[in-house]
């Protein structure tokens, strides 16, 4: 992807560096060819020429661009599980998946971890984007998903005949495990997503108390992954679940809904970050009804939401690590909604205004494996920034509306944002 050539100066507004340190109230950051030279206050910003190019935050915040941290771009107006791989044919999901893209950089996400993908889709639109051929988020891959046969994701009766191949690779056993893995090295990926447990959408056989791998076959997922430099993730509501992904060596969780103080002590000891996606469950409670949720599913995602932000909670308190995103391409959870789930962890869950900004930069790059580049706003890095029309301290809400973005920069370049369209 190419950076920005020359200077740049954002100025007039307060500074958000992403690390959760205080706001600092004039700030100003200094972009050379593309990277962070200055972040700090105004004043003692080093002279620059005349010929550099200034962009001014208009009193509102300069902050690091956001970070999805579960991003379905081939999720696309999802009302029931089948719609997942069986809706509309792949051609067309690719370009819903590039519209997906587009639509999260101009939310202000920089950034996106995919957390599942029809086919490897995800991996062919990095490549797109990384070749400056459309405009998206910096990714991380993970392609198809595994599941154990029988589990959460097998829902295509043996009668249609049309197997899981294009969405989740179906297991029995560790050696079938090791297989599916070795398909997602050649594909490509840099994550491997998982099912050890089930979800309140399948209330009947496969909920969210339920287990859908065994604990065998995720150390053989593990193992395999690990060998080939991936890393691995899983969907983890079940108590027992979360415990045997941690066991295994998961390098990060999905979810984490039921944390018991076992489970919490092994997240902490391998540092190992959770991503809840809440507002998903909110969501599905709110706006399920008018989608023809059965109630079994509601009363299933209330429990889960409850479950979960009591564990969001006491990951954080503990002093463990939260990424944010998540499950957005469903009806009633549509794509450009995100910025609703950093809404939901300050006013429902309890986290600062602060903390969630940090989860949602800092920490997702950090989940990315790419914190040494990404995520805050410190010299060196590149300029992933987001200037925001408004103080999003006093109501972060304000990041659900994108029209209050003044620019939308990856390595300086303006990609979306009212400059851009000027």
């Amino acid at each position: 992807m190419k950076t920005a050539t020359g200077v740049t100066v954002i100025e007039h507004g307060q500074l958000i560096d992403g690390t959760g340190a205080n706001a600092i109230p004039d700030g100003a950051l200094l972009i050379e060819d593309g990277k962070i030279t200055y972040v700090g206050p105004a004043k003692q910003m080093p002279p620059v020429g005349p010929t550099a190019t200034r962009i001014d935050a208009h009193g509102g915040t300069i902050m690091p661009g956001l970070i999805e941290a579960h991003f379905h771009p081939t999720y696309f107006n999802v009302s029931a599980l089948e719609d997942l791989d069986i809706k509309y044919p792949v051609e067309y999901v690719t370009l819903l998946a590039a519209c997906n893209a587009k639509l999260a950089l101009e939310c202000g996400y920089t950034s996106a971890r995919s957390g599942g993908s029809l086919f490897n889709i995800d991996v062919w639109l990095k490549k797109a984007i990384e070749a400056d051929l459309m405009p998206g988020p910096r990714m991380a891959t993970s392609g198809r998903e595994i599941c154990g046969v029988g589990g959460l994701m097998d829902w295509n009766p043996d009668f249609r005949k049309i197997g899981m191949d294009g969405l989740v690779l179906l297991i029995n056993g560790p050696d079938e495990a090791r297989a599916a893995v070795r398909k997602l090295v050649k594909d490509g990926v840099e994550w491997v997503k998982t099912y050890p447990t089930g979800d309140a959408a399948s209330p009947d056989i496969n909920d969210h108390h339920t287990l859908c791998m065994t604990f065998e076959e995720m150390h053989a997922v593990v193992a395999t992954a690990h060998n080939h430099g991936l890393k691995v993730t899983g969907h983890c509501r079940a108590t027992q679940g979360i415990k045997n992904a941690l066991r295994a060596g998961y390098d990060a969780i999905e979810h984490g809904t039921f944390v018991d103080d076992e489970a919490l002590e092994l997240i902490l000891q391998r540092d190992v970050p959770v991503v809840p996606a809440l507002y998903f469950e909110l969501a599905s409670i709110e706006r399920g009804p008018e989608f023809g949720l059965p109630q079994a599913v509601i009363d299933g995602h209330q429990e889960t939401l409850d479950g979960g932000t009591e564990s969001a909670r006491k990951i954080l308190k503990a002093g463990g690590r939260i990424g944010l995103g998540g499950d957005y391409g469903f009806g009633w959870n549509p794509h450009g909604d995100y910025a609703r789930e950093l809404t939901f962890f300050v006013r429902h869950v309890g986290f600062t205004p602060l903390e969630t900004l940090r989860c949602a930069t800092k920490t997702g790059a950090e989940i990315l494996g790419r914190a040494h580049e990404l995520g805050t706003l410190q010299t060196g890095k590149l300029a992933d920034v987001l200037v925001v029309d408004g103080d999003v301290l006093a109501d972060i809400s304000i990041l659900e509306d994108r029209s209050r973005f003044i620019a939308v920069m990856q390595g300086g370049l303006i990609k979306a944002g009212r400059l851009l369209r000027a």
